[in-house]
């Protein structure tokens, strides 16, 4: 933990008049209030002169501030909504648990001459926060300020969405105790959506996720549906479509919440028709780019599956699918030729870790995340011949029969010694494969330790993300299944945020979904019938055996969802979590960082494609 207070100053008590006199009006007429960070900032600067010039008291108030406002709000929580600003693992910045009850008394005394809603927004949630007994009057005065922070493109770029929800967050736990005031923050969110114009990016879309995420807005579906609709209609003939998708998705929703099921499947339609066009677009490039369609293609087809049946003939919903699906099939098989990746050189661990932070540093957030989730891949047909090559070179390894153990004691897998002889055998295939995945482990272990981690320390130093980054993210992902973004969006940032503990309970199922999904698209049966006529999911480790899987994903990854999460001499990640098998350490293994790393270079890599191509043709149009 840092404080700037001196041993004098601890012994310092402050009074309203050493806050009166300290300059904070000043401080804060001179700073730039778009975020808290400049705030304390400029609070933080102020501090030290005031010490250098012997000012003890003014100091301290205004390095009272300064950590005040360098917290960052975290707003979906309840007990702890504010957290450190900066952590390297031993030291931090303040956070509410490090000031005193003499500071918070401080605070209490003096939050109510202050008229800025910066300052008096976070003292009073602070007071609020800490104080016991609680006095309501400090939410009240929290939600007030808060409330007063305004809802413009700029709320978006600073961060400033958060205050609007913690807003809301306390007004709702504050129930009758907070009034009328989450109904004027209702109706001022809609009346500000209803005036939100294309130039105002993506506004209109974060103010009707406010609204849905907090269940508000409801006796107004219709108006906030039909603005949503008008936006998306503004984009579309601009070419924007990503974010024509996005106000086409959010007013199906809306429409549908407004019970005009008939609207809502409309809207639903002209996002599958979205990506359709794109598509087309793509391939009467004068470079057109068959990845980038098939993902395309992909997206309509799942849309249109969300469809209700009972819908499906008005808009000749089978039909439409059946061409599509001949459309991803033709793209899908001409787009190998346009995949590549970026690859670590080099032996030595130093300098693979050097390569690995010179790989992301510097550089904007896309082209980094590009390079950091490219840094490593797997070939499995390069994996199999060093694996082979080893064996017949190092005999006695084949020959000796294996046995598997978990970290409990049990054994998970045995496996047979190896025939050296010119006729291979199944035992055989079962050796190269257990040592494939023995060199596997080795590899991810250099890997994470080599590149991922220290990419992605670089990562976090240089560009702060949130979750809705990664939410938003994955709602662009071909291989994310509709509906799936938010909790896909979640693993991934927990990741990020280096919880891979969280990252790994929420991605693995999802991969296990992942592949089922993508099977079922392809027409594979992925249920089994018991003796007693149940029919079952098969689960992933089934789902990894069908021939088919590997058609659909590929040799690479399929070897290396299986190898990681489904084989019992591998992490088995999958099962073990299934069955409550990994304590604390194992949810921040190598294995458990990797896995998270790979989640997210499968939901990026289409993106990205997607992306590039986009901005790719439209210089092309801009040329012609």
């Amino acid at each position: 933990m840092t404080m700037s207070h001196s041993d004098n100053q601890e012994e310092l008590v402050l009074t309203s008049e050493d806050f009166a006199g300290c300059g904070w009006e000043e401080v804060l007429a001179g700073s730039d209030r778009k975020k808290y960070s400049f705030i304390r900032q400029a609070f933080s600067d102020a501090a030290k002169q005031a010490i250098d010039e012997g000012r003890q008291a003014h100091g301290k108030v205004l390095s009272l501030l300064a950590g005040a406002c360098s917290m960052m709000l975290s707003p979906d929580s309840t007990n702890e909504p504010f957290k450190p600003w900066w952590s390297d693992g031993q030291q931090r910045s303040i956070i509410p648990d490090d000031l005193s009850e003499t500071d918070v008394a401080f605070f209490a005394e003096v939050v109510e001459t202050i008229d800025d809603p910066w300052l008096k927004a976070r003292l009073s949630d602070l007071v609020w926060l800490l104080q016991r007994p609680r006095n309501v009057k400090f939410a009240l005065a929290a939600i007030d300020s808060y409330r007063t922070i305004s809802l413009d493109p700029e709320t978006l770029v600073h961060d400033r969405d958060k205050y609007w929800q913690r807003a809301i967050n306390l007004a709702r736990l504050l129930g009758a105790g907070a009034g009328d005031r989450l109904a004027k923050m209702e109706t001022s969110i809609i009346k500000t959506l209803t005036l939100v114009t294309k130039e105002d990016g993506s506004l209109g879309i974060w103010l009707a996720d406010l609204l849905k995420s907090n269940a508000l807005g409801g006796d107004h579906s219709t108006t906030i549906a039909t603005k949503l609709e008008s936006l998306a209609r503004e984009f579309e003939s601009e070419d924007e479509f990503r974010k024509a998708l996005e106000c086409f998705q959010a007013s199906a929703y809306w429409f549908k919440e407004s019970g005009d099921k008939e609207k809502s499947t409309e809207m639903t339609v002209e996002v599958a028709e979205s990506w359709v066009k794109e598509a087309v677009a793509r391939l009467s490039s004068d470079q057109p780019s068959h990845v980038v369609a098939a993902s395309f293609y992909e997206k309509a087809i799942q849309t249109y599956r969300t469809i209700p049946r009972s819908e499906r003939a008005t808009y000749s919903v089978n039909e439409r699918i059946a061409e599509l699906r001949r459309s991803l099939n033709e793209s899908g098989e001409r787009s190998l030729d346009e995949m590549g990746v970026i690859s670590s050189p080099g032996q030595d661990i130093s300098q693979i870790i050097k390569n690995a932070r010179e790989a992301v540093r510097g550089k904007a957030l896309d082209e980094a995340l590009k390079a950091f989730v490219n840094l490593s891949h797997t070939n499995v047909k390069k994996l199999r011949e060093s694996t082979t090559e080893l064996l017949h070179k190092s005999p006695l390894q084949a020959l000796i029969p294996a046995m598997f153990m978990s970290s409990d004691g049990r054994v998970t897998a045995k496996r047979l010694g190896m025939n050296l002889s010119t006729t291979s055998s199944g035992d055989d295939e079962e050796v190269i494969y257990s040592k494939m995945v023995e060199n596997y482990r080795i590899q991810v272990d250099l890997v994470v330790r080599g590149c991922i981690w220290p990419a992605q320390e670089v990562l976090l130093l240089e560009h702060r993300l949130r979750e809705a980054d990664f939410v938003n993210l994955a709602r662009q992902s071909p291989i994310v299944p509709i509906g799936r973004e938010l909790l896909f969006g979640k693993a991934l940032f927990a990741g990020y945020d280096r919880d891979f503990a969280t990252a790994l309970h929420i991605l693995v199922p999802q991969i296990e979904h992942m592949v089922r999904y993508h099977l079922k698209q392809a027409g594979v049966q992925t249920t089994n019938i018991d003796s007693n006529g149940i029919e079952n999911e098969n689960g992933l480790s089934s789902l990894m055996d069908l021939p088919q899987t590997e058609e659909i994903f590929g040799a690479d990854l399929s070897f290396e969802i299986r190898a990681l999460f489904c084989v019992p001499f591998g992490p088995n990640l999958r099962n073990n979590l299934a069955h409550g098998l990994l304590d604390d350490r194992s949810c921040y293994s190598i294995e458990t960082i990797y896995a998270w790393w790979l989640g997210l270079k499968l939901v990026f890599n289409t993106f990205w494609n997607a992306l590039s191509s986009n901005a790719e043709s439209k210089e092309q149009d801009e040329e012609q």
